[in-house]
């Protein structure tokens, strides 16, 4: 008996041994952030989500639409959405995903424009035969639209019917969530930074109505690219939602007459006089695989500041950018930059030479039929091989990266990963040296500043002024 009872007392002091010592020796997380295992899905793989008081103060709503929706929304169920407390779906036909609702939002369309326009073929067939009635119609999958831009999918049913659901939704979002201080809208096919996301939010007044976006143009009205996500503060919201129901036909018809929603509702917002708060760089239109790191917009450059979206990215892609992400906040306790995600993510992807790859290379073209005569050996010799190729970039020291298929070499002066081509023969290439300058160049170029919000407005000449001498003693 005392034997059994010394045995029952050493494994309890081993099992309090082994709690103490994980609580202690849990390392690498930073304190803003805790660990989420709230389902049993949760419960198989630790991840980190923010610590915010905010979070509760958000709404994402995601927009779909049937020809997408089972493609691309589970793994935004498994990765970014994980630490979202509140999200709502909507699309344009009404049914469950992975145990999530996605609800229809074109029942906020006038019954008259639903029944008349032509753009609801598709929504039509939806109702009256489901998912049978997309048997015409093009899904959309990985990489549909990627790099070509979405504005010339414009023939497409389902982009047609698209431009519908931004201004319903606007009513219906506010309806699921009235006191959210910020609805946060998305597509299927964006990447969300939540950790980042959150931290941006809190450098705005959200008592204030506040319209955040990338920008863009159609004719004269600017507003927030709804690819590359926008945010709304509850003020905002509410403007728009009474702007659109007193003047409810002629914003469809003003959606009518435009290809596409994210304008009309820039001109709900435009004519509530809720300019457009520019969220360039940290909203972004393109994903890591095919933006440029060294674009400058607005007189921002994009690499020395934290990201939040990026746009037109696969279903892999996405996986693949939340586990980094969660090993970065794992190692770091500062905020997630766009040069963070080319250094550790990109750069580790490239080499000297990669099969069944297109790195995006389109600065120049040299084949047999066009270069046959140049004076310069190498431009005559480029479409020979990939090493001729690779003889041609490298002596031009403008030359970033090249790539060669079947008697073709294209170089590019500006850096791109590109995407894998398995079931093609193009082979890729980089002059990793000059990659590694050009990062170090972009890198000299970074001030002080983390944010472009109302509350670092103060931070803006102070971090020019360090860069510009920085670039002068340099």
């Amino acid at each position: 008996m005392a034997g059994r009872t010394f045995l029952c007392r050493l494994v309890l002091y081993a099992v309090f041994s082994i709690t103490v010592i994980s609580l202690f020796t849990k390392s690498g997380a930073p304190s803003f952030f805790y660990r989420y295992s709230n389902s049993a899905a949760l419960q198989r793989e630790e991840i980190f989500c923010p610590q915010s008081e905010l979070a509760n103060d958000v709404l994402v709503v995601l927009r779909t639409g049937a020809t997408e929706s089972r493609e691309k929304l589970p793994v935004h169920f498994r990765t970014t959405l994980r630490c979202v407390p509140h999200l709502i779906v909507f699309s344009d036909l009404d049914e469950t995903i992975d145990g999530h609702e996605v609800h229809d939002v074109l029942g906020g369309v006038s019954d008259q424009t639903r029944k008349e326009h032509e753009d609801f073929k598709l929504y039509h067939q939806l109702h009256k035969h489901g998912k049978r009635g997309l048997q015409n119609q093009q899904v959309f999958t990985a990489q549909s639209g990627s790099f070509k831009g979405d504005y010339l999918q414009t023939e497409n049913n389902g982009w047609k019917l698209d431009k519908w659901k931004f201004l319903p939704m606007i009513d219906q979002a506010y309806a699921k969530k009235p006191d959210a201080k910020w609805f946060v809208f998305i597509e299927a096919d964006t990447f969300l930074g939540w950790n980042n996301l959150l931290e941006y939010l809190s450098g705005f007044d959200d008592s204030k109505p506040y319209y955040i976006g990338k920008h863009l143009y159609i004719n004269d009205v600017e507003f927030g690219y709804g690819g590359a996500g926008f945010v709304l503060s509850n003020p905002a919201m509410r403007k728009v939602s009474e702007q659109r129901s007193n003047n409810l036909y002629h914003y469809e018809e003003f959606t009518k007459s435009h290809w596409v929603g994210d304008c009309a509702l820039g001109k709900v917002l435009e004519d509530v006089k809720v300019p457009l708060h520019r969220a360039f760089p940290h909203f972004q239109s393109d994903s890591p695989a095919t933006v440029d790191p060294a674009v400058m917009k607005i007189d921002r450059d994009l690499w020395c500041y934290p990201t939040i979206t990026y746009h037109h990215v696969s279903p892999t892609e996405i996986d693949e950018l939340w586990r980094f992400e969660q090993d970065w906040y794992k190692q770091h306790d500062i905020v997630l930059r766009h040069r963070d995600v080319f250094i550790s993510h990109v750069r580790p992807k490239i080499g000297a030479s990669v099969s069944y790859w297109d790195n995006m290379s389109v600065d120049a073209e040299y084949n047999a039929h066009d270069h046959a005569s140049s004076p310069k050996k190498e431009e005559r010799e480029a479409w020979k091989s990939f090493a001729h190729c690779h003889a041609l970039c490298e002596s031009q020291y403008k030359c970033i990266q090249f790539s060669f298929d079947s008697g073709s070499c294209s170089i590019s002066n500006s850096f791109r990963l590109g995407y894998a081509k398995p079931n093609e023969k193009v082979k890729s290439g980089w002059m990793t040296d000059r990659v590694d300058d050009l990062f170090r160049l972009l890198d000299d170029r970074c001030g002080i500043r983390d944010w472009f919000t109302p509350a670092n407005e103060g931070v803006n000449a102070k971090a020019k002024a360090q860069s510009t001498m920085r670039r002068q003693r340099r």
